[in-house]
Formats: structure tokens, sequence, C-alpha cells
């Protein structure tokens, strides 16, 4: 009683100087263009020592919060955007401000262990308190990494491993040819297997996995690829209430296409281990899958017995009015790997219990994760079950769903598609150009959104954001728009 007593008072003391003290504005203000003289001097300063190209402002993280981002000169923006979809209860909340508060939890993360040699005593029992409590249905087992890259890197390794090991029949015992020959990068202990992968992908960077992400060619330049098949994903007409025919006929065509595939690499001899695939295509555009397309796509796996990993490290953590998305699609079991990162604060990997390789060092690094992230996780799962976060997407997705589809309508010369689930949202302008003056002219405005695709505009809002949030975003949208037209 006496140790609660002086915790509460020591998050008392810290809130008097935190952050979370401040109140979240009323909206957006901005005071400079953007980016600001501020952010420019730095971005300079940054470049000089490494090529910072990509950035596009910097911000003052001890003044954002809630679901607005301080830029270093001051301007206050309503972030739609979050981090590219990674920030879950927006900036600075308390309930994660106090998560190191206790002894135990900062120990927890200024001794980083590398947990697959040294765990700590309760790591076992945070796994399953933390992450096995939001699995999903049916996968039992879990393996934690660090980003999203390396989730969907080893996780394509676990599919080359439980294919090989039902090629030999389960044996745990590796020849002496297939030990010699792995040393050289040759067959049979480097063997000649592939992964199908989709046009429009975004499953990393990492040079492996990079075989799979097709969405940007200054991902892939000058990086040597694996010959590894690739499909057609689903490209759809909208609204898709007015298409359901032509959209049903699109995924038949790329079903098709994929169980082609998996016959020409077999007769290859670089045959199909395993299905890499996004519930929405996100960097690739925010392109949608219907529920048909993945329960058939699951159908062809299983009927050619080639594992089927699910990417949910963009649309995992409850965007989409579900904690996984592939959860909307009614699948008759559950796939074999989904993996996760960006919202759920660390990186890894559920997957069946056959999936589990039976070596020790066949997934493997140093970190192996990070407990201190999985410390900050149990706090947000905490705050999305007390707050009702899934059902608050839900409500505030369908407003802003709404809301977009009258803006198309208002302005169809300039944005239509719009799609998505919860507030995993996205709209398209009619080329990259307009898409681009929309997002920056959005920026000025005091919005933080993002493009993704040739020529989308996304919205990744944190879990708490509320129907005020969308009533500005697409009042502020609509001006935009009315500049623009």
């Amino acid at each position: 009683m006496v140790e609660k007593v002086l915790i509460c008072l020591d998050l008392a003391r810290y809130a008097q100087t935190s952050s979370s003290n401040l109140p979240e504005p009323s909206g957006p203000t901005v005071h400079t263009e953007i980016p600001g003289p501020r952010s420019k001097q730095l971005f300079k300063d940054l470049n000089d020592i490494q090529q910072a190209g990509a950035v596009q402002i910097f911000a003052n993280y001890d003044k954002s919060v809630g679901n607005y981002l301080v830029d270093v000169d001051g301007n206050v923006l309503l972030d739609v955007y979050t981090q590219i979809s990674s920030i879950p209860l927006g900036y600075n909340h308390p309930d994660l401000l106090g998560a190191f508060s206790k002894e135990h939890t900062l120990k927890s993360l200024i001794n980083r262990p590398a947990l697959g040699v040294f765990p700590g005593e309760d790591w076992p029992k945070k796994l399953r308190d933390v992450l096995l409590k939001v699995a999903p249905h049916g996968l039992p087992d879990i393996m934690t990494m660090m980003c999203g890259s390396c989730s969907n890197e080893n996780a394509i390794k676990n599919l080359f491993i439980a294919y090989q090991r039902k090629k030999r029949g389960d044996t745990r015992d590796f020849s002496a040819e297939e030990k010699q020959s792995c040393m050289i990068n040759l067959p049979p202990g480097s063997p000649k297997l592939s992964i199908l992968s989709f046009h429009g992908a975004f499953h990393g960077r990492t040079l492996g996995v990079l075989s799979t992400t097709h969405s940007k060619a200054i991902h892939k330049l000058d990086i040597p690829a694996f010959d590894w098949p690739i499909a057609h994903f689903p490209s759809y007409k909208y609204p898709l209430s007015e298409y359901i025919r032509e959209n049903e006929k699109e995924d038949e065509k790329c079903l098709a296409e994929v169980e082609e595939l998996i016959e020409k690499y077999e007769k290859k001899g670089i045959p199909v281990a395993g299905i890499i695939v996004e519930p929405i295509q996100a960097e690739g555009g925010d392109n949608e899958g219907s529920p048909s397309f993945f329960q058939k796509l699951q159908q062809i796996a299983k009927k050619n017995g080639v594992g089927l990993l699910i990417d949910e490290v963009q649309t995992g953590g409850g965007a989409t009015g579900k904690m996984w998305c592939h959860e909307h699609f009614d699948l008759k079991s559950p796939p074999d790997i989904v993996t996760f990162s960006k919202k759920m604060q660390l990186g890894g990997f559920y997957h069946t219990a056959d999936m589990k390789p039976p070596h020790a060092y066949r997934i493997f690094n140093t970190w192996m994760g990070d407990p201190g992230k999985l410390i900050i996780l149990e706090e947000v799962l905490n705050v999305i079950r007390r707050d009702n976060l899934l059902d608050n997407v839900t409500k505030v997705g369908h407003k802003l769903k709404s809301g977009l589809e009258e803006l198309q309508n208002e302005f169809p010369n300039l944005i239509n598609s719009v799609r998505g689930r919860g507030t995993f949202l996205a709209l398209n302008a009619t080329d990259d150009k307009l898409r681009d003056n929309i997002v920056a002219t959005l920026r000025q405005q005091g919005v933080q959104t993002g493009g993704c695709g040739e020529k989308s505009v996304r919205l990744r809002p944190a879990l708490i954001f509320q129907d005020r949030h969308a009533d500005i975003f697409l009042d502020k949208f609509r001006q935009v728009l009315q500049k623009l037209k």
C-alpha cells in the first residue's frame, strides 16, 4: 500500500512538469510557411552528415499532445498520418508517460537484454499477458522482432524452414551434403525456393524482403533481387456497391494468375513456399482486397501446400476497427503467419504451431525485440480496452469516410475512389501532381497527411481521433479543394 502511495506521489510530481499536463489544442495553428525557418536550418545541419531528403519537418515532441504535432517553428498540425500509422494513442498520452515510473519497468528499459539468450524472468508472462492476449485467433506462437522489415524477413525464413521440413518428412536431421552446400550458397542446403508477392506490395527494404516489395522504384534500384513470382493485386472500381460484377471478375483474374504462377515456378524448379500479402496494400496506394479474394487466396495456398503470410505491419493494431484487418475477411482457418509492428510498438509475428522451427538459432538476432516497447504496448492495450477505442475507430471512421464521399461528390474533377476500413482510409487525386499539391496545401493549412501509390492521399489518425477532429479535417480539406479546383 505504501509503495502504491509513493508511486502515485511520484506520478503527480512528474505530471507537473510533463507535457501530459498540456491541454490538447482546439485546432491547428500555422505561423510560418511549412517547413519553417528553424526546420530548414535543422535540415541543413542534418543533411550535412546524412542523406536527409525524406525529412519534411522537425518536430517538438515535448509540446506535441494528443492528435496534434507541433513543429520546431511553433506550428500546430492536426496529425492524421501519425508517423506513418505508428502512434496508437497520439502524442504524450498520460498513461504512456507513466509506463516507466516503477523501478522494475525502468530497469527493463535500460538493461536491454539479448532476449534470445538472456530474457528476464517475467518475459514468458509478459508475452502471454500482452501479445498473446491480442493474438489473431488460432495463432498460439509468437516471435518478437524490432521492426516491420525484420519481422517479414524472418517470417519468410520460417516459411522456407517449414516447407523444407515437410519435404524431409519432419525429420530434425540434416544431411552432410546439406550442411556443406549451404555454406557456399548452393543446393540442397540452400534450396531454390520462392515467395509469391503482389504488384504494388510493400513488405520492407531489407535485402531479402525487398524482392517482395513493388511499390516504388527508388526502394529497389541497384539492389540484386530474387527470381520470385509477382501476381497482380485486385484493382477495383469505386464505389464498390456499383461495380460488384466488375470487381468480382477482377478478383477471379488475379487469383487465376496466382495459380498460374505457382504452377510456372514449380516447373522452373523454384517452387513457391509461401505467399505474402497485405490486407490493404498501404504504400502501394491503399489498394483493397475483398473478403472473397482473401478466402480464395487461402484456398489456393492450402491446395498447393503453400504457406500464407499476412503482413499486418501497417493495418494491425486497431486502425480498421478490429485489432487485425484480416479479421474482416472471415477466413475458414487462421493464416500461417501474421506479422506486425508500427502501432504495436515492437515488431514480430504470430504463427501456427507447425510453423515453429525445431532447432534453436533458426530465427535469431541480438535483441529479438525490446522489453521496453512491450511495456509501452501493455499500456496501449489497456487504454484501448478501457476507452473502447476499437468502437471509437469504427464510429469516427464512418464519419470520416462519409465526409470524404461527400467531398468526392462535390469535387469529382479533383478526387475519387474513397475507400478503406475504420479510420484506415484513402482516396485518389486525379493525378500525382494534384495529390502532392493537396498534401502540401493541407499541411500549410495545419493538417498533416501523407501520400501513397501513384496518386493517393491516405489517412492514418490515432485511435483517439474523435468526431471533432474529423470535423476539423473535413472542413480544412474542403477549403483546400475549393482553393485547388
